[in-house]
């Protein structure tokens, strides 16, 4: 089987975030599987992502010859070249982009309506519509009034992968502290400020209380500056984008994974966490209660709840590894090659 993925996210894990990850994991375990995966992205990148977005899509359109089986777009990107009579093409959308700007404003929420529209007109075109959890596959009908949509084929992970990495990456817990790790994007919906409120109620209940937080992102100014209000500099470090190897490094010396997001998707992160078998205190919100089965979720948007979660967390190791085995036992089905073959079976029934 030969196909074309169509992708304008950024090919690297700064900007990508979650959709780069599942993308290329998934392209890898698909060649794995024996078929042939070529990905199509912008050759140039315009100051403004949205442009860019639609210039490459505005490519796509030009384009006569395909050459293979099936074409699969992810979240917006294809929506120019659907239903155009070229080989059936497949919409797979990671992240329902009109449910996310619901937590933006100003210039972004207005060039993500804009990505928003060019998604629903995705799914309306394509011959086949895949979504990664039940959460989004309600939110691609109700938000843009597509019939049901039945075809969830989870985010992945390659488990073999990432236990070489926490292998040759050894770290450990450092018994004077308890160290609570995040790792996201710094988008308004990841909510990483109850995160920081709850240290500030925590540090002079836990001793040495330390929250290491991985990534980047918008928000990253408002952190930082609320992280100086309340006086937090040691107590919560920001590490910035890290290499896969720094990564495993800092799962594998965590007491505990916790992100207080209220919009996911999915959330490859928590499977990271799962296989780095680290115990999860999260939201219970969107798709996240679809994915952490075995996590301590509370009631999102509430910084008393996720203080109380880490407070519990710290005081009950005995939760803490018991939290951290199942999630070790729940990730097995994740990986790799299980979802790259319900990913291809999608594609076969089509084709």
């Amino acid at each position: 089987m030969r196909l074309r993925f169509l992708t304008s996210t950024p090919l690297n894990i700064s900007q990508g975030s979650g959709t780069f990850a599942g993308i290329g994991t998934l392209a890898r375990a698909v060649r794995r599987l024996g078929a042939e995966v070529q990905i199509l992205a912008p050759g140039i990148r315009l100051p403004v992502y949205t442009a860019t977005r639609l210039v490459f899509n505005e490519q796509l359109s030009l384009r006569s010859q395909w050459g293979c089986d099936a074409t699969v777009g992810f979240d917006m990107d294809g929506y120019r070249i659907a239903g155009r009579g070229g080989p059936p093409h497949v919409a797979s959308v990671k992240g329902v982009i009109a449910d996310e700007m619901r937590f933006e404003r100003g210039l972004t929420r207005l060039t993500m309506s804009v990505q928003a529209t060019c998604e629903r007109k995705h799914v309306e075109r394509a011959d086949l519509v895949i979504t990664t959890s039940r959460y989004a596959a309600r939110r691609i009908e109700e938000l843009y009034k597509v019939p049901s949509v039945q075809n969830i084929v989870p985010e992945l992970i390659d488990l073999a992968g990432w236990r070489r990495l926490f292998a040759e990456n050894p770290a450990v817990p450092d018994p004077a502290k308890f160290t609570v790790l995040t790792v996201c994007r710094f988008y308004p919906r990841k909510r990483l400020h109850l995160l920081l409120g709850a240290a500030a109620s925590l540090r002079d209940q836990i001793p040495g209380l330390a929250v290491r937080i991985v990534g980047s992102g918008p928000e990253y100014p408002r952190l930082e500056e609320l992280r100086r209000d309340k006086r937090l500099e040691g107590t919560v470090q920001f590490l910035g984008d890290i290499s896969p190897a720094g990564l495993a490094r800092e799962y594998n010396r965590a007491d505990l994974f916790c992100l207080p997001s209220v919009q996911e998707g999915f959330g490859i992160v928590f499977l990271e966490a799962m296989a780095a078998a680290k115990p999860i205190a999260a939201a219970r919100a969107a798709a996240v209660p679809e994915v952490v089965t075995q996590g301590l979720l509370v009631e999102p948007d509430n910084q008393d709840a996720f203080t109380e979660a880490i407070r519990r967390m710290y005081r009950d190791p005995d939760l803490r590894a018991s939290l951290a085995s199942e999630g070790r036992r729940v990730v097995e089905q994740y990986d790799a090659a299980r979802v790259a073959e319900l990913f291809l079976a999608e594609v076969k029934r089509l084709l």
